[in-house]
This record gives C-alpha cells, structure tokens and sequence, in this order.
C-alpha cells in the first residue's frame, strides 16, 4: 500500500536514506547523497509538513519514499523540456526510492505510476523529475516506464552538492 506519510512513519523514512547510504558505502554508489545532509530526518520532515511525502508500506514495514510536490528547481529553466505547462500544471517527484532490502520487486515502478495518479487527481498534465547521472538503476527505470530524457545540467543542489543531473518528463 501506499499512503501518505504521517510523523510515526518519520524512523522509517530515515532508515531507509540510511539503509541506501549505508549499502553505498560498500558500492556502488548511485544516488550522489551526502550522509547527513541530503536525505535526512529533517528533509523527510518538511516533506511530511508540506503534506507531500508518501510512503510504501506492507506488513508493517516502510518499503519506500518520496516526496511527490510541484518545486521545480531553478536549473530546471535550461532543460528543454519538450511538453509544455504552466508551473501550476507540473508535478514533480523527489527523493523517489526503495529500501534496499525490498528493491528489485518493481517497488519503484510501482511508486512512479502511484506518483502519476496522484498528479493526475491534482490536475497535473505533466510530471517531471531529475536524477544523478550516476544512478543507472533511476535511468534505466525511467524510460522504460514511458518518460523523456530531457536533457542535463549541472546543478548546485542544496548549495553543497555540484552534480550533473537527468532530467525526464512524461505527459500525463
């Protein structure tokens, strides 16, 4: 099931940005995260006060997050993006991803088509987002499930964190 997070999910969401860095630490590393930076606590916990974070959840035990909004970062303004929408129109999803444990199941598949209707139900035409250059296994899944390529930039995300990213886009 996947549902809105609520603050008793907020271990859980931490345990699996700690779960995906801890099985980094012993490669390969796909996500470009910094321990205690980005993901932590506190940005699961925006997220959840922002009403956008969702969790995958089954017997129990948080199998995935993400935060599902409609920010756009500014870099997003060189992407050629080839289906045209007002900001209003545009969902984006974030920080997308599976604990390691549950992973290769199409857990991931699953949360990007829950993403999808969910922007739909809000009155989005289009859903993008971005992903490391690095993480092979985010842009792979991406095309395969119907999403654009629609180009890369060099992001300063968060201030800390130089980095090439993907961008991709579908039309919903």
């Amino acid at each position: 099931m996947i549902r809105k997070a609520t603050a008793a999910d907020l271990p859980g969401v931490e345990a699996i940005y700690n779960a995906i860095l801890d099985r980094e630490e012993q490669g390969p590393v796909y996500t470009n995260w910094q321990r205690g930076k980005y993901p932590t606590a506190d940005t699961a916990r925006a997220a959840l006060e922002a009403g956008t974070l969702y969790v995958g959840e089954e017997g129990g035990a948080l199998w995935g997050v993400v935060n599902l909004n409609g920010d756009q970062l500014p870099e997003y303004d060189a992407i050629p993006w080839s289906i045209p929408a007002r900001r209003d129109q545009v969902g984006v999803i974030h920080t997308l991803c599976i604990h390691p444990n549950w992973s290769g199941r199409g857990l991931a598949r699953e949360l990007a088509a829950f993403c999808e209707t969910e922007c739909r139900r809000q009155g989005k035409t289009v859903i993008r987002l971005d992903t490391w250059e690095g993480n092979l296994p985010a842009n792979r899944l991406y095309p395969s499930i119907g999403y654009r390529y629609a180009g890369a930039a060099e992001f300063f995300f968060m201030g800390f964190i130089h980095e090439t990213l993907n961008c991709y886009e579908k039309l919903l």
